[in-house]
């Protein structure tokens, strides 16, 4: 019998879903220097721009007036 990528149940109902995906595992370097380190801090560096800046627009004041006034 060839594997078709499709199994059927006991009740001989088609059953696409029963076949798990291949895995893999990803042995590359997340620490240091890395292309997936400097993409992640970008996008927290423009995250917490855009915060500051929402911040600002609807406090209407700075953030350095906000911590003065505490």
């Amino acid at each position: 019998m060839a594997r078709s990528g499709f199994t059927y149940s006991e009740t001989q109902r088609l059953n696409n879903f029963a076949i798990e995906p291949k895995m893999y595992v990803d042995e590359t370097s997340r620490t240091g220097f890395t292309d997936y380190a400097e993409k992640l801090n970008g996008r927290l560096a423009m995250l917490g721009f855009v915060s500051l800046l929402a911040f600002e627009a609807l406090s209407g004041q700075s953030l350095v007036q906000f911590f003065q006034n505490l």
